[in-house]
């Protein structure tokens, strides 16, 4: 079916982004136009005001609207313990737990040959810079427990293994209130490995 111009622009612009389908996309573009117009505006003002005032930290990596982040900023933060994570949005997870007091490093992405992603893609570089600074005594990997996760993991920690900084890697297994039944191998596998004395 033909759209109007302006809608068919819509359309397409929701496809850009990731998950959403042609299905999708025409769903949000029609719920846009049923919304009131101050709405809208407030909705783009949100997007446009997102895309102009954040950034990454220079320290960290981090997405933020003050450079160095809040988290690098922090004098109450333990300076000797990394925890690398992949995306900001690991950064937010963590943080949400309100169990970590260290600082973060962020990869921006993983290791993937497959997709053309080599370590010089992501910011490992500005990692090992950073370890530099002796007070640096501990890292935790903490990268998604998949391939390219894992390879990123094990890349880093060949890399950092000669300095004597500490190396931990976050565990993996089964998530509290699941059942074995229904977990897959890979995932018990992992919890059985990660098994800690009690």
């Amino acid at each position: 079916m033909q759209y109007p111009e302006p809608i068919s622009k819509l359309i397409d612009s929701f496809m850009k982004l990731p998950g959403i389908g042609p299905k999708t996309a025409v769903r949000l573009a029609f719920f846009v136009l049923g919304m009131k117009e101050d709405t809208v505006l407030d909705f783009a003002k949100a997007l446009v005001n997102a895309k102009r005032n954040l950034t990454y930290c220079s320290i960290c990596g981090h997405i933020t609207d003050q450079d160095p982040c809040y988290i690098c900023e922090d004098t109450r933060r333990d300076k000797s313990v990394i925890c690398v994570v992949q995306d900001p949005k690991d950064v937010i997870a963590m943080e949400k737990m309100k169990e970590y007091n260290g600082q973060y490093h962020v990869l921006h992405g993983a290791i993937s040959p497959m997709d053309g992603i080599g370590p010089e893609d992501i910011k490992i570089p500005e990692l090992l810079k950073r370890l530099q600074d002796d007070q640096v005594t501990e890292v935790i990997l903490a990268t998604n427990p998949n391939i390219e996760g894992e390879a990123t993991a094990m890349y880093i920690s060949r890399l950092l293994k000669p300095s004597g900084i500490k190396l931990s890697r976050i565990a993996h297994g089964l998530p509290v209130g699941g059942d074995l039944e229904y977990a897959d191998e890979v995932t018990l596998s992992k919890a059985l490995e990660g098994r800690r004395e009690l």
